[in-house]
């Protein structure tokens, strides 16, 4: 379709080809001039009349005027991905019937081009997470942004933790495309535990099983940013900016994303897509509990005193290596958007699942592999670490692993050798750098399939010894040390633990104490796994989010601050 249109008193030449719309200002002379063109995967919506959205929304009837709004990106300044913001452009047509067979034809183009979009939504508010803003930021910025384009949305206002999870796990889910999760990294992990969950309950699966292969889930995921960190999204997207984030959902983008599958004792006790560590980012975690009044400050406080703790733990890793001919986390490679290695993974990884076994059935990949192929490590050390994504966010821009790949069915290994304290303050510097933080005799890194983590009985029974003597003098304080936790854990499984050692001294310092302890816990996407002894697996392209990955800045052309 082609006509004259007018942008308030400038003649333009409007075009609409197949996956394009563009206009041509046209001079007096009948010239072309300046010609913009818009991607049809990029129009947002198309309106009648002069209308806005942003910041509120302003409707100007008019019968030949018609408002078309699209993707425009900009500069995002010091975030790695670019920020989406809503364009929109104003047309006047010479009468009624030309304006309603722009808007016809525009529409059409939509659903014929663009059949992937989500036309109803399950979202999910945190209230409370971050600075308790999200209800605001989605009524404020998502919801208009989706009303625009048609999508229809059931909002739930979440009241407790883990009501996200039951919910999907429970209720029906027909009609939805999607879930949308309004929060920080605590809200998506909810969501994302409970959309594999209920796939596997619909596929007849065991997630008790570590060798079951897992069934990738139909639904897709999407991220509102509100929370404290929002880890997921900033490693996802590049920036963590609700609008951004709204309008790749409304586009229907699509990224895959690994999961990491975390058993102990022949249980699943939680799914990872970020960070599972040990050690020094355990010992953090369970510190800054204890300090959560603080706010954000917790973590730089809870990272301080345990660096000065100066501790190190035994530990026996067994890791699964991944072809070293496909990619290495050492090779200088970034995950952007449109990945080769994540696009050359797909075919390969989902030939594979398509032997999938019923729960203690079958053995699959992990148990298939022969025992040779597996690589012992043992020793001590500042911690270990598995990365399913680079996780990189504002502090740390190019992550705990920058070549990490975000769905290439592996993670990255990260063994920090025990050092000396100046030698691991380097490595932890290095992490706000682009200094590369492999590069250090201590640390080590391996990219892996799946991993086995243990620690020596020797060293358990030292770790417990002392706390098992019964104090002779004090009932009560015997009563103190007995220190019960009970955490009913994000993936469903009610964990009822008797700490065998007491609270106090898994978080004293080591300089003011006489004994340090000897086993950490694991930090598993910032939740506390109160145990050592774990069995982990990475499950490829499980899930996909409404993300595109980080795109390139610098091969997108940018003219005036925007496309």
């Amino acid at each position: 379709m082609e006509s004259s249109l007018w942008l308030g008193s400038k003649r333009h030449r409007a075009t609409l080809t197949g996956w394009n719309f563009k206009w041509t200002r046209v001079d007096r002379k009948n010239r072309d001039s300046k010609t913009i063109s818009v991607s049809v995967s990029d129009v947002v919506g198309v309106e009648e009349g002069r209308v806005s959205v942003l910041p509120r929304k302003t409707v100007e009837d008019s019968d030949k005027d018609f408002t078309v709004f699209y993707v425009k990106r900009v500069r995002s300044g010091s975030s790695r991905g670019l920020l989406w913001r809503l364009g929109q452009t104003q047309f006047s047509c010479p009468s009624r019937v030309l304006r309603d067979q722009w808007t016809k034809h525009l529409r059409a183009a939509l659903k014929t081009h663009c059949p992937l979009r989500p036309n109803k939504l399950l979202v999910f508010i945190n209230p409370f997470g971050g600075k308790k803003k999200g209800k605001h930021i989605y009524d404020s910025l998502a919801a208009p942004l989706f009303a625009l384009a048609g999508i229809s949305c059931h909002v739930i206002v979440t009241e407790r933790a883990n009501q996200a999870r039951d919910h999907l796990l429970k209720k029906d889910l027909t009609g939805y495309d999607g879930v949308v999760c309004v929060g920080g990294d605590g809200m998506f992990s909810e969501v994302l535990h409970g959309v594999i969950g209920r796939t596997q309950q619909e596929a007849g699966l065991c997630e008790n099983d570590p060798s079951v292969e897992l069934q990738a889930c139909p639904l897709h995921i999407g991220i509102i940013p509100a929370g404290s960190t929002d880890c997921i999204c900033y490693a996802t997207v590049g920036v963590t900016d609700p609008v951004t984030s709204a309008l790749h959902i409304i586009i229907g983008d699509s990224q895959p994303l690994d999961v990491c599958s975390v058993h102990h004792a022949n249980t699943l006790a939680r799914y990872s897509v970020s960070l599972l560590g040990y050690g020094f980012y355990g010992d953090v975690l369970l510190q800054s509990e204890k300090k959560r009044w603080m706010g954000p400050l917790r973590y730089d406080y809870a990272g301080t005193l345990v660096y000065l703790s100066n501790r190190s733990y035994a530990g026996i890793v067994h890791f699964l290596p991944a072809d070293p001919l496909i990619s290495s986390p050492r090779d200088k490679t970034q995950c952007l958007s449109g990945c080769g290695v994540c696009s050359s993974s797909t075919e390969r990884l989902f030939i594979q699942s398509s032997q999938s076994s019923l729960c203690s059935s079958h053995h699959s990949h992990i148990s298939s592999e022969p025992e040779g192929d597996w690589v012992k490590v043992e020793g001590r050390f500042r911690c270990v670490s598995l990365t399913s994504m680079s996780c990189s966010c504002p502090k740390s821009p190019l992550g705990l692993s920058p070549s990490a790949h975000l769905a290439d069915g592996t993670g990255d290994l990260i063994l920090v050798w025990d050092s000396n304290p100046l030698g691991f303050l380097k490595y932890l510097y290095r992490h706000t750098s682009s200094q590369d933080q492999f590069d250090l005799p201590f640390v080590e890194v391996h990219r892996v399939k799946a991993i086995r983590f243990s620690v020596s009985s020797i060293e358990e029974d030292g770790a417990y010894k002392v706390v098992r003597e019964p104090s002779p003098s004090d009932e009560e304080e015997k009563e103190e040390n007995e220190y019960h936790v009970e955490e009913l854990s994000r993936n469903g499984s009610l964990q009822r633990l008797r700490s065998k050692c007491s609270p106090d001294s898994r978080v004293t310092c080591g300089m003011c104490c006489g004994r340090a302890p000897t086993t950490s816990v694991w930090n598993c996407d910032g939740e506390i796994l109160p145990f050592t002894d774990i069995q982990c697996r990475i499950h490829g392209q499980l899930v996909r989010l409404y993300a595109r990955g980080i795109e390139d800045t610098a091969a997108v052309q940018l003219e005036n601050g925007h496309l």
